[in-house]
């Protein structure tokens, strides 16, 4: 890997003598792109309801975001990171946890402040981007049209779109052969230890934001190469190689 950077707020000085050249950037999307968090929330807590349980704290939810619907809604049903509810509860709750997402997704979700400047700064400087997210796919391309943002990704790749998900190698490995480049020459931007990981098992630089979820803990203990406050400020610490 590069020279890693130190947080944002520390790095003007580095930035002038320094920028990570690339040929793609790869974005998360929960927690890096989008506030997802509200809405997740909303679906849960309807969730809940109908099966007659506890509505849950919108901060307990969040800690809960990060490896894909699945999860979300074991974690919700549990109110544990890694327990396993009963079979038949989960078979029940994941067509109602569907189903009130799809109704909810798009209603308090917003892009975080700099997403879209720096899109459109990564656009014009002829970056390949590519959304790379654990949301299945049926809530992903919903959602990044509602949000204005399908039209800045050359590929997308959802929770569904492979066999295996962040934190393993393959979809980001995929995006390096779709766009027939080296691992070395992307970048990922996202919010979590999955990323994190995924990154680093496939050979790519990985950039993190603070402001996501990464179940409640600080991104800065991460393996990256920069804690970047903004999509627009990791599009300022990169270049085209030359």
């Amino acid at each position: 890997m590069n020279k890693s950077f130190s947080a944002i707020a520390d790095i003007p000085a580095v930035a002038g003598e320094f920028s990570l050249p690339v040929k793609a950037v790869m974005i998360d999307l929960d927690g890096t792109l989008l506030d997802t968090a509200a809405d997740l929330a909303a679906a849960a807590n309807s969730m809940l309801r109908e099966l007659g349980k506890s509505e849950l704290p919108l901060e307990t939810i969040q800690s809960y975001i990060g490896k894909g619907v699945q999860k979300l809604v074991k974690r919700a049903l549990t109110g544990s990171f890694d327990e396993e509810p009963n079979v038949e509860l989960f078979e029940r709750a994941m067509p109602i946890y569907e189903r009130e997402y799809a109704k909810t997704l798009y209603v308090n979700t917003r892009p975080y402040p700099g997403v879209l400047d720096g899109l459109n700064i990564l656009r014009e400087a002829g970056f390949h981007l590519a959304c790379v997210t654990n949301k299945a796919e049926v809530f992903t391309l919903p959602l990044l049209r509602a949000a204005g943002l399908a039209e800045y990704f050359e590929l997308t790749l959802s929770g569904d779109s492979l066999p295996r998900k962040k934190p393993d190698p393959m979809p980001l490995l995929h995006a390096c052969t779709h766009f027939a480049i080296l691992p070395s020459e992307m970048l990922l931007i996202g919010d979590s230890l999955n990323d994190a990981e995924a990154a680093r098992a496939a050979g790519c630089h990985i950039f993190c934001v603070p402001y996501g979820y990464n179940e409640g803990r600080d991104v800065r203990e991460l393996d990256c190469d920069a804690v970047v406050l903004s999509i627009l400020d990791a599009a300022r610490l990169i270049r085209k190689p030359s």
